[in-house]
């Protein structure tokens, strides 16, 4: 069992009885969605789920969890992700899986946001790793892109997987995959980004997360963020 695997595992045993459990999207999702089946399936656990995404959904209902439509929910008790990058603030960038409009919209509504990751996936600066993404409206990319290029953002759209065209997201949206210096304040970025006429979301999920949980050589390592 891998690290990935051991903190799913870990936050699947954290779950209780008549929960409304959020499902992310992604490898360590993924895990943690069979483990809390595995939990119903052998506890009994009474539990409903709602999915960030078409994939989560399938995975969900072919482990036989319970699921809600995501429009007949006002809050969750928990929504269980993982991250592409988490900073020492617990600050988190998202988006490779295309699903940000879901995935920050139950992180939003949750009562508790838990965050699954390995070690690799810790960083000194959001985004110093990997590009930010931002959803956007397909008709406004063009001037997007432009207000972006103007705070000192770099980028373009987001290629298919096949790399012979442009991703869509499940929103219908368009992606940019953009770079900024390592100096950007993510604060400022967070509230600059969402300002943006014609930016739908983007992947800088900024003090949402309520705790995260590291698997570490075998060991979990809970952090809550600083108040």
């Amino acid at each position: 069992m891998n690290d990935k695997q051991r903190v799913a595992e870990y936050a699947a045993n954290q779950i209780a009885d008549g929960m409304l459990v959020g499902l992310g999207t992604g490898s360590t999702a993924n895990y943690f969605i069979e483990a809390l089946a595995r939990r119903m399936q052998e506890e009994n656990l009474k539990i409903s789920t709602v999915s960030s995404s078409v994939v989560s959904a399938i995975k969900a209902d072919s482990h036989g969890l319970p699921l809600v439509g995501i429009d007949q929910v006002e809050r969750l008790d928990v929504y269980v992700d993982g991250a592409d990058e988490v900073d020492s603030e617990l600050n988190l960038l998202k988006g490779k899986g295309s699903d940000l409009v879901r995935e920050k919209l139950l992180a939003h509504n949750s009562h508790a946001f838990w965050v699954l990751i390995d070690q690799s996936k810790r960083v000194e600066r959001l985004a110093s790793k990997s590009p930010v993404p931002v959803e956007v409206m397909p008709f406004a990319w063009r001037l997007v892109l432009s207000s972006i290029e103007a705070i000192g953002g770099r980028g373009g759209l987001r290629l298919n997987s096949a790399g012979d065209g442009i991703a869509v997201t499940a929103h219908g949206s368009l992606v940019l995959d953009i770079s900024f210096d390592t100096a950007t304040d993510i604060s400022l970025l967070n509230k600059t980004l969402s300002s943006i006429p014609g930016v739908v979301e983007h992947g800088i999920f900024h003090r949402l997360a309520t705790e995260v949980f590291c698997g570490v050589e075998g060991e979990i390592q809970r952090q809550t963020p600083d108040k």
